[in-house]
C-alpha cells in the first residue's frame, strides 16, 4: 500500500503496519497463470494452423494408417512449435508493443508476464516440440531445428523487409509439411502444394492484419506491405495471395485423388475468402477484426472437415 494514498495525519508508525512490497505480477497472473500465458501466445489462434496440419496428416495416412498416439504427437508438436514461436515473438517485440497503443496492453508490456517467465515458456515449448519431433522419427527430428529457424526468424523480418508476411506464411506452412513427413517419412508434390496454399493464405491475411499498424510501423521504421503500399496496395496484394491459395487447393484435388467432398470444401473456402475481401474497403476497415479472426477460423475448419469427409467417406 502506498503512503501517498494516506492522509498525512494518519501516517503514524506506531498505529500502521509497514507497507507491503508491491507484487511482482498483477493479481490476474498470480490467480491463473495458465490463462495469462495462453493469452500471451494467443493460444486460441491455433485454430488457424492446426487444422491444415491435421488435414495433411489425414491425406498422408491414406493406405498407411495413423495410430492415435502418432496423431497425438503431431498435435503436441504443432502446439509446442506455435507456442515457442509466439513466445519468442512477444519477447523480441516487447519494446515495440509497449509503444503501440494497439498492443500496449499485451501481457509483457503491462507486466502480467515477466520477461524471465516468457523465456521459460518459450524454451520449454521448444523442448516439447523437439521431443515430439524425436518421437515422430529421425527425419522429423533432423528437420525440427530448421523449422525453429523459420519460426523464430519471421519475428525479426519486419525490421528489414516488407516481405515479412511471406516469412510468416512459410513458417506456418512448415506445419502441414511436418505432419505429412511424420506420417509418410518423405516429402512430395502433394504436401508441397499444401504448403503453398497455407503459406499464401497465412501471408495474405497477415497483410490484412498489418493494416491496423501501418502508421505505427512507418513511424518506427518497421516494414510491412501496408506500410510500403498503403491500404489499396495491401488489399490488392492480399487478394492476389489468396488467389494463389485457391489455385493451389484446386490443383490438389486431381493430384491427390480427392473428390466431391473436398471440392465442396474448396468452394466454401473460396466463398469465405471472397467475403473476407468484400467486407474490407480502402475507405472502411471497420470490419477488419471480423475478416481476420472469424472468417479465417472458418476457412481452416471448413478445409479440415472437407478433407476428413473425403478421406473417410470415399476411401
Amino acid at each position: 500500500m502506498s503512503t501517498s494514498a494516506i492522509p498525512p495525519s494518519d501516517v503514524s508508525p506506531p498505529s500502521l503496519p509497514p507497507p507491503l512490497p508491491p507484487p511482482s505480477l498483477p493479481p490476474e497472473a498470480r490467480a491463473n497463470p495458465i490463462v495469462t500465458f495462453g493469452k500471451m501466445v494467443k493460444f486460441s489462434h491455433t485454430i488457424f494452423a492446426l487444422p491444415f496440419a491435421l488435414a495433411a496428416a489425414a491425406l498422408a495416412a491414406r493406405g498407411v494408417g495413423l495410430p492415435l498416439q502418432r496423431l497425438a504427437a503431431i498435435v503436441v508438436a504443432m502446439a509446442g512449435a506455435r507456442t515457442t514461436a509466439m513466445g519468442f515473438n512477444r519477447i523480441v517485440d516487447r519494446r515495440y508493443d509497449a509503444k503501440n497503443p494497439r498492443t500496449a496492453n499485451r501481457e509483457i508490456p503491462r507486466g502480467a508476464v515477466s520477461l524471465s517467465a516468457a523465456w521459460a515458456l518459450t524454451l520449454a515449448s521448444a523442448v516439447v516440440f523437439l521431443g515430439a519431433a524425436a518421437y515422430l522419427g529421425p527425419l522429423c527430428l533432423a528437420l525440427a531445428p530448421v523449422a525453429l529457424v523459420f519460426l523464430y526468424g519471421y519475428s525479426l523480418t519486419k525490421r528489414f523487409t516488407a516481405l515479412c508476411h511471406l516469412a510468416l506464411g512459410l513458417a506456418i506452412a512448415s506445419g502441414p509439411a511436418g505432419a505429412w513427413i511424420a506420417v509418410r517419412g518423405s516429402f512430395g508434390l502433394v504436401p508441397g502444394l499444401l504448403m503453398l496454399a497455407v503459406g499464401t493464405w497465412i501471408g495474405g491475411f497477415d497483410v490484412l492484419y498489418a493494416l491496423a499498424d501501418r502508421d505505427f510501423d512507418r513511424s518506427m521504421g518497421l516494414h510491412s506491405i501496408p506500410a510500403r503500399l498503403g491500404v489499396p496496395g495491401a488489399l490488392a496484394v492480399s487478394g492476389a495471395l489468396h488467389v494463389v491459395t485457391l489455385a493451389a487447393l484446386a490443383a490438389l484435388a486431381p493430384l491427390a485423388g480427392l473428390g466431391i467432398f473436398y471440392v465442396a470444401g474448396v468452394v466454401i473456402v473460396a466463398a469465405l475468402l471472397t467475403w473476407e475481401h468484400a467486407i474490407l474497403k480502402p475507405s472502411d476497415l471497420s470490419r477488419l477484426n471480423m475478416a481476420f479472426f472469424n472468417l479465417n477460423g472458418y476457412v481452416s475448419v471448413a478445409f479440415l472437415a472437407a478433407v476428413v469427409a473425403d478421406v473417410v467417406l470415399r476411401h
